[in-house]
C-alpha cells in the first residue's frame, strides 16, 4: 500500500527550559494525520534555521544534532519503504512506533509456521490424530521446503507473499519433481491449505491464495479380491507360521472390514453381545474416532478361536497376534505370489474386499455396510457401490456374449436343418 508522508522538524518554543533551550520536535504527517515526536535534543532558538530545518554553526553540538536529524530522516524513509513493500497499512503512529523500536513486527515465514504446526501435531499423535496423519504433514513440509528452495531459490518464503501462482506451481512441482500422481499431489496441496488457513485466521496473510483454486480428484477404482481369490487365499496350504498368521489376519479383515490400526489394537473388551445374541465387534476407529459395529462371521470366529492361546498375546489384552505393519506387508506380498494372486495385497485391500465381495455383492444394504465400516458419510461408502455396479455390468456383458454365441449356434443348427 503506497502512502505519501511528510517530515517537518521544528522547535517547540512553548517548552523552553530555564537554560533557554527549546526542544526539537518532528512532525510526521501521513494522509493528513499528524504525529509529534521529540527527537530528544535542545538548542538555543536563535541557532535554529527553520527553513533548512537544521542547526546553524559548525561546532560539535550543532554537527551532532544535524547528524541525528539526518539519521531520523533516513530511518523513516527506510521504514516507509519496508511497510510499502509488505503492503501494510501506513500511519504516522505506526511509523513513529517503528522508529522508537516499540514494534517487533516480523512477517511470518512459511516453513516456520508449518514446523510449529507439525510439532503440535506430534504432541497430539496417538491421541486426537493418528501417527500416520502427523507423519503425512512432515512429508508435506519436506515437499514445501524443497519446492521453496528449488523454485524460489530461497530458504523460506513469507506467508503474505503466497498467491495463486505459488499454489499452482507447488502442484506442478509435486507432479513433476516429486513424481506424485494427481490425487496424491492434491492431497499434499490440501495439507498445505491448513497452514494457509492458520495464517489467515491469525491475520498473517491479507488474502486467501486458494480462493480461485479448484480441486478435482480423479476417480480411482479401488482393488479388491473377488470370491475365487478369497477362497484361494483361505484354502492355500502355507508352510511357515509367519505366513499363516499374516494370511489369517488378512482374511479376518476381509470378513470384518477392520483397518490395520484397528486390527492390531483389537481386544476382548471390543467383543460384545449383539442385539441378535451373537458376538459382535464394537470399537472406535483409530483414524476417524467413529464407532464401528460388525457382527462376527463364522470364519472370523474361527480365527479368533485359533489364536486365543498364542504366546504373543497370552499376557496381553489383545485377541490376535498381528505382525508389525512393515513385516505384515512383506508377508502379504509373498502370500500373493504363492496364491497366484496378481493384485497388490495390502492391509487396506482387505477392507475394500469386505465392502464389496463380502457384503455389497451379497446384497447387504449400503447403509449397513457404511455403519460397519465406520464411515461418517454415506457418500464415502457409495464409491464401493459403484465398483459393485461396474462388476455387475461386466458380468452381464459376459453373460450377454454367452447368450449371443448360443443364439448364433442355434441359428446355424436351424439353417442346417432347413437346407436338408
Amino acid at each position: 500500500m503506497r502512502t505519501d508522508f511528510h517530515l517537518h522538524f521544528h522547535l517547540l518554543n512553548s517548552k523552553i527550559n530555564k537554560r533557554g533551550l527549546a526542544p526539537i520536535y518532528l512532525r510526521l504527517t501521513v494522509n493528513g494525520k499528524r504525529k509529534e515526536y521529540s527527537i530528544t535534543r535542545r538548542i538555543e532558538p536563535e541557532k535554529w534555521n527553520s527553513k533548512l530545518e537544521k542547526v546553524m554553526g559548525k561546532n560539535h553540538i550543532s554537527q551532532e544534532i544535524n547528524t541525528h536529524i539526518n539519521n531520523i530522516r533516513h530511518r523513516l524513509n527506510k521504514i516507509h519503504q519496508v511497510l510499502s513493500d509488505n503492503d501494510e497499512m501506513i500511519t504516522s503512529s505506526r511509523m513513529i512506533k517503528e522508529l522508537k523500536g516499540e514494534t517487533k513486527h516480523k512477517s511470518k515465514m512459511t516453513l516456520e509456521v508449518f514446523k510449529e504446526h507439525n510439532e503440535q501435531m506430534d504432541r497430539l499423535s496417538g491421541k486426537s490424530i493418528s501417527k500416520s496423519t502427523a507423519k503425512r504433514y512432515w512429508t508435506c513440509y519436506n515437499h514445501i521446503e524443497q519446492f521453496i528452495n528449488e523454485v524460489y531459490k530461497t530458504e523460506d518464503f513469507r506467508m503474505k507473499d503466497i498467491d495463486y501462482q505459488f499454489i499452482t506451481r507447488f502442484e506442478y512441482f509435486l507432479k513433476t519433481t516429486r513424481k506424485c500422481n494427481h490425487n496424491s499431489a492434491l492431497k499434499y496441496v490440501n495439507n498445505f491449505k491448513k497452514i494457509v488457513r492458520i495464517a489467515l485466521a491469525n491475520q498473517w496473510m491479507d488474502r486467501d491464495p486458494f480462493y480461485n483454486y479448484k480441486v478435482q480428484y480423479e476417480t480411482v477404482d479401488r482393488e479388491f479380491l473377488n470370491e475365487d481369490e478369497v477362497k484361494a487365499l483361505v484354502e492355500k496350504e502355507l508352510h511357515f507360521d509367519r505366513l499363516k498368521i499374516a494370511r489369517d489376519m488378512f482374511v479376518f479383515s476381509c470378513h470384518t472390514g477392520l483397518a490395520f490400526g484397528d486390527l492390531e489394537k483389537l481386544s476382548e473388551k471390543d467383543i460384545i453381545k449383539g442385539i441378535d445374541g451373537g458376538r459382535w465387534i464394537r470399537t472406535k476407529r483409530k483414524k476417524t474416532k467413529s464407532i464401528t459395529s460388525v457382527p462376527l462371521l463364522p470364519i472370523a470366529e474361527e480365527i479368533i478361536e485359533r489364536y486365543k492361546d498364542h504366546p504373543e498375546i497370552k499376557d496381553e489384552d489383545l485377541i490376535l497376534p498381528v505382525p508389525r505393519n512393515q513385516n505384515y506387508n512383506a508377508f502379504l506380498k509373498e502370500i500373493a505370489v504363492l496364491c497366484g494372486i496378481k493384485k497388490n495385497l495390502t492391509t487396506h485391500l482387505a477392507r475394500h474386499t469386505f465392502a464389496t465381495t463380502i457384503t455389497l455383492t451379497n446384497g447387504v444394504p449400503i447403509e449397513s455396510v457404511s455403519k460397519m465400516l465406520g464411515h461418517k458419510d454415506l457418500r464415502t461408502t457409495q464409491h464401493y457401490a459403484k465398483i459393485v455396479d461396474r462388476k455387475i455390468s461386466d458380468d452381464m456383458k459376459a453373460l450377454r456374449k454367452i447368450l449371443e454365441e448360443k443364439a448364433a449356434k442355434d441359428s446355424e443348427k436351424n439353417n442346417s436343418k432347413k437346407e436338408k
